[in-house]
C-alpha cells in the first residue's frame, strides 16, 4: 500500500447494535468518546440503531403486506376506464 493515503485515525472500531446488543469490529475513521472492551482489548465504540443483524431485510423477518386486497381495490376503482 502507498504511504500517507489513509487518515491518521484509521483503526479498528467496535460497532454495537443497540436493538440486539450485537457487537462487530471493523476499521473506521469515525470519532467517538466511548470505548468498549471486546475479548480483553479496548476499542472505540460506535452505537447503531440498526445493523445487518437486526434489519428485517437481512434477517428474513420482514412483515408481509397484504397486497391482494390493495390490488383488488385499485382494479375496482379504475374498472370504468377499461375498454
Amino acid at each position: 500500500m502507498r504511504k500517507g493515503i489513509h487518515p491518521e485515525n484509521y483503526r479498528l472500531v467496535a460497532f454495537k447494535d443497540m436493538s440486539n446488543e450485537e457487537v462487530f469490529l471493523t476499521k473506521s475513521t469515525a470519532n467517538t468518546k466511548e470505548t468498549l472492551e471486546v475479548e480483553g482489548v479496548e476499542y472505540p465504540l460506535i452505537k447503531l440503531e440498526i445493523s445487518r443483524t437486526s434489519h428485517p431485510f437481512y434477517t428474513g423477518k420482514a412483515k408481509l403486506v397484504d397486497t391482494a386486497g390493495r390490488i383488488d381495490k385499485f382494479k375496482n376503482k379504475y374498472k370504468k376506464f377499461t375498454k
